[in-house]
This record gives structure tokens, C-alpha cells and sequence, in this order.
């Protein structure tokens, strides 16, 4: 107020200047009044005539208005009024500016009202997937060009342990040999076939008329589920017994030539009992007549030969033993007629027995090997081959109600006999263990008779004259409970702990006699040596 004083005080000169200082005051005043009410009509005409037009913000009545909005003293007028001499500031706001807003909510400065402002910019999320799915465009390209140029394999095929090289991969020596390896199936089958049907040969047994009577065993229920229906035996009239001379088809299968000269090897089921057996060989009119030189009954093995003016083919015979089970393997055969049938499938496992009753006997098979390769009547005596052609099993059996269960004599077995089958010598039967007698399972009306605690053991329902049961002490009705000291519940299982053991074994055999539990020893015999003397 003193600065005030000393411009406008009362001493003031003359008139002029008093009615000077009487308009600032109104003037003072006036504007004072307009500030109030936020509207300055002197203000915006000087603004307008120094720049364009554009809007402020006017700010309260109030010092340090300089540091609250950030403007420099240029921006800032200060007016006196009557009270005093405190300025009253005038500070141009900021420009008005539009926002835009983005698709997350958030609001961008920048922005004009009618969307003129800049571009959006992309989200990071779509730019990181973009980036991910190029990444992976050129990962996939580099290791598809990779993979077809063996860029780390060297050019070499990838082969697994156990692989068989193809037979048709021969190549010199000092070269390299390539093995191919198809995970699905093998690609030589075709040749192996082209290469071992020349030596694959039909089987046909042949019987007279008067013998048709004698030979009934295809009417077997047991030997037809594995053998099937491999002629008309079973059709011919059994009832007349009468001879005409004439010869009829009795039964057929398959065999294969292993040497040059006409030597051939099959089953001995396929030719048992014929009268004439006829060998159809591929790339000859005529079937051959073959002379049988050994067979063996236990076995299920025969050899004979065919006589021609030049070599035959022959199909090598390979080792049993180094296939492993899963390995593929092919059968071909002449099942229901259907000559030189190829099939495929694998060694489904090995070392398999299985016994087969027909009216001559039992075949008791041991070490067989089992596939899935279709087997069917009239494969029976046909070769089942390796990956490289050669033989490792005689196709014999196969179960007529179930898929995929076949059965071949092993390489082990006829390769050892194969010398005494060609020169007709017997073959030595192996030790089969016996005590000679004949068993039944035990019927609860069984119980009360024998003086039995409860059905469980065997019966013995005949002991066999000059046997080791016989020889022990052992009667008819006496129940076996237990063979050395070990709980039995049945015959069979009686007879499986017999077979366990070895010839010339003493067995320990606790039985049920009149209601007294009464052991016998027995020493175990050889069936097949009795057997033997018996015939003799």
C-alpha cells in the first residue's frame, strides 16, 4: 500500500491527475469485477490482435500462481486495486488436447476427436505369436531339409540291433553292405518267395480202395483240430472193405527239397499210411512218384526221394536258434488246394509242446516254434523261412478254432536226424519217464467208499503188467495223494510231477489204501524202452 500511496496518493498535483487516478480505480474495479465472473473481454481483444484465438484457464485469486502452473513472468499480468497493491495473476492454461483410448482401457494422450490422431500401435501379445509362429516355420524347414539330406546322419541308413540284411543286398567283398530296415513289414518277401516256391512241392498221399477202411483217423475230432481236413479219407465208404485196385486221394500237404538230387523232407502225417505218394514240382507237367526213405513217427518227420534227369532247386536250411522272437518270418504251403500260397508273419515264440492223439498213438511235440503266419491244412510239411531265405521250421500244426496260433518243427530238431531219415535208420526215441499206470480223478461218491477225507488226489484205475508201479507194490483203487512229499489235487497233476523227473529217479508216492496213508517208492522207468521190448 505504501507503493501504492506513492503513486496515487492525495497529493496529487492538479485535477487531471485526480480524475487520472478515479478512472484506474474504476477501471480497477471493473476489470476486477470481470475477473471475478471469469470472463475478460479486454483481455481477449489485446490476446487476438497479438496471436490466434484459443481458450484459457483462469486460476484463482491468489499468490504463487507462478509455481503451481509452471509458467514463466512474461505469462503473468499483475493489476493494483484500491485495497492494495497485491497482483492479480494471469496465467494462459495449457492447450486443450484430445485422447484416444486403446483397447485395454487405458487412455492415450495424442489422440484426435475425429480419430485423426496417430496409428495404433500392434499388442504385444500378437506380436510375440507372430514372432513364435515364424520362429517355427524355419525350425520346421531346417529340419525337413535336414532329415532329406542327412545332414547328420552321414548318408547312412538307420538300422536297429538284430536287423537281418536282405538276401537280395549281396554285394562284393571290401564294400560296404547295406541293410534296409522297414518298421511295417519287410520289402523282400516277394523275392524270398520267387526264390524258395521253385523248391516248395506238393504232396499227395494216395491210397487203394481196400485200405480206405483202415485209415479213419481224419474222423478224429483231436487230429482234425490240428491237422483240418487235408483230404477225403474221412468221405470214403468204410463199411465195404472191398478192393478194386483202384487209387484214391487220401490226403495232401507241402514239402521242400533240400538236395539237388530229389531228396525231400516233410511230415510224417502227410504221407502215413499211403500207398503211393506223388510230388508235383513247379516247372515239371508231371507229378513225380517219390520213394519213401525214413520216417519217424515221434518226430512227425519223413524223407524221400524223387528221381529227374538234372538238378532240382533246394531251399538252404538256416539255425532256429539265432532267430529271436518277434522276427518275421514266411510260410509257404498249399492249403485247401491253393498251391504255392505265401504267407508272413512272426516268431510269436519258441521251445512249445504240444500233444496230438490220433489211432496209432500220441505225438508228444517238444520244441516247437510257435507264429502267427496263417497255417492252414495243406501247409502241413512246408517250410517256414527266415529274412534270408532259408529254412527254420517244418509248418505241423494249427489250432482249427483260433487265429494266429501255428506251429513248425524246429531247425534243432530235424537237422539232427536228418542223415538217419535219409538212409532209413531208426531214430533213437528219447527217455520218456512212467510208472505205469492208469489215472482217474476222484468223485465225491468216490469218498465215502474209499475212506477218503476229502476228492483230492488220483485214482489208479490200472497198473500196467511188468511195470515200475507194478514191480512197487502198487494196486487198482489205491489214491495217490502226494509224490514226493508234495500235495497233488488230480491225475494231472500226477502225471506232470512223474514227467519231471528223470529216468532212473526214485519217486516217493504217498497213497490212500483202506483209509491208512501208505508211501511206495517207485523207480521211474523209460516208456519208449518199454514200448520197444514189448513189440519185440
Amino acid at each position: 500500500m505504501d507503493d501504492y500511496k506513492k503513486e496515487f496518493g492525495p497529493d496529487r498535483s492538479n485535477d487531471s491527475d485526480l480524475n487520472r487516478d478515479r478512472d484506474r480505480e474504476r477501471e480497477l474495479e471493473r476489470r476486477e469485477a470481470s475477473y471475478e465472473s471469469g470472463y475478460d473481454s479486454g483481455r481477449e481483444e489485446a490476446a487476438a490482435q497479438e496471436k490466434p484465438s484459443y481458450y484459457y484457464s483462469y486460476g484463482p485469486h491468489k499468490t504463487g500462481m507462478t509455481e503451481e502452473t509452471h509458467h514463466t513472468e512474461s505469462d503473468t499480468t499483475a493489476y493494483s486495486n484500491r485495497e492494495g497493491s497485491a497482483p492479480v495473476e494471469v496465467t494462459p492454461p495449457k492447450p486443450v488436447r484430445s485422447f484416444s483410448f486403446s483397447r485395454d482401457g487405458a487412455s492415450k494422450p495424442g489422440g484426435g476427436w475425429n480419430g485423426s490422431g496417430p496409428a495404433k500401435k500392434r499388442s504385444s501379445l500378437r506380436s510375440g505369436f507372430a514372432a513364435f509362429l515364424a520362429g517355427a516355420v524355419v525350425v520346421s524347414t531346417l529340419m525337413f531339409a535336414a532329415d532329406k539330406t542327412n545332414l547328420f546322419t552321414g548318408k547312412q541308413p538307420m538300422t536297429l540291433p538284430g536287423a537281418q540284411p536282405n538276401s537280395s543286398q549281396t554285394v562284393a567283398a571290401g564294400s560296404a553292405s547295406k541293410v534296409s530296415l522297414d518298421s511295417a513289414r519287410p520289402d523282400n518277401i516277394a523275392q524270398i518267395f520267387a526264390q524258395a516256391s521253385p523248391a516248395t512241392v506238393k504232396i499227395e498221399s494216395y491210397v487203394k480202395t481196400k485200405s480206405s477202411s483202415q485209415k479213419n483217423q481224419m474222423n478224429d475230432p483231436f487230429y482234425r483240430f490240428f491237422f483240418g481236413d487235408q483230404g477225403d479219407s474221412g468221405k470214403q465208404d468204410s463199411g465195404s472193405g472191398k478192393s478194386d485196385g483202384a487209387l484214391q486221394l487220401a490226403g495232401s500237404g507241402t514239402g521242400f527239397i533240400f538236395e539237388k538230387s530229389g531228396y525231400i523232407l516233410t511230415n510224417e502225417h502227410v504221407i502215413d499210411g499211403a500207398d503211393e505218394i506223388r510230388v508235383t514240382v513247379q516247372g515239371y507237367d508231371k507229378p513225380f512218384v517219390a520213394k519213401l526213405l525214413g520216417n519217424s513217427y515221434d518226430l512227425d518227420l519223413a524223407a524221400m526221394k524223387i528221381e529227374g534227369d538234372k538238378d532240382f532247386p533246394i531251399l538252404p536250411i538256416g539255425k532256429a536258434d539265432s532267430l529271436n522272437v518277434g522276427d518275421w518270418v514266411v510260410a509257404i504251403g498249399n492249403p485247401y488246394g491253393f498251391d504255392h500260397t505265401v504267407t508272413v508273419g512272426v516268431l510269436s515264440a519258441k521251445e512249445r509242446p504240444i500233444t496230438i492223439q490220433d489211432e496209432q498213438g500220441t505225438r508228444n511235440y517238444k520244441h516247437l516254434l510257435q507264429t502267427d503266419a496263417s497255417i492252414n491244412p495243406g501247409n502241413s510239411g512246408g517250410p517256414l523261412l527266415n529274412m534270408n531265405g532259408e529254412v527254420i521250421g517244418i509248418n505241423t500244426a494249427v489250432s482249427s478254432q483260433a487265429q494266429g496260433i501255428g506251429f513248425a518243427i524246429s531247425e534243432s530238431t530235424f537237422s539232427t536226424v536228418l542223415d538217419n531219415l535219409k538212409n532209413n535208420v531208426t531214430i533213437p526215441k528219447e527217455k520218456a519217464p512212467y510208472i505205469g499206470v492208469s489215472l482217474q480223478n476222484v468223485d465225491k461218491e468216490w469218498v465215502s467208499e474209499l475212506k477218503l477225507p476229502n476228492a483230492e488226489g488220483a485214482i489208479v484205475a490200472e497198473v500196467t503188467r511188468k511195470s515200475p508201479a507194478f514191480q512197487a507194490g502198487m494196486r487198482p483203487y489205491d489214491v495217490i495223494v502226494d509224490v514226493n512229499d508234495q500235495k497233488v489235487t488230480n491225475s494231472q497233476d500226477v502225471t506232470t510231477k512223474i514227467q519231471a523227473l528223470k529216468v532212473g529217479d526214485k519217486a516217493k508216492i504217498g497213497v490212500m489204501r483202506d483209509g491208512k496213508r501208505v508211501e511206495i517208492n517207485v523207480t521211474v522207468g523209460d516208456k519208449n524202452a518199454a514200448d520197444t521190448t514189448e513189440k519185440k
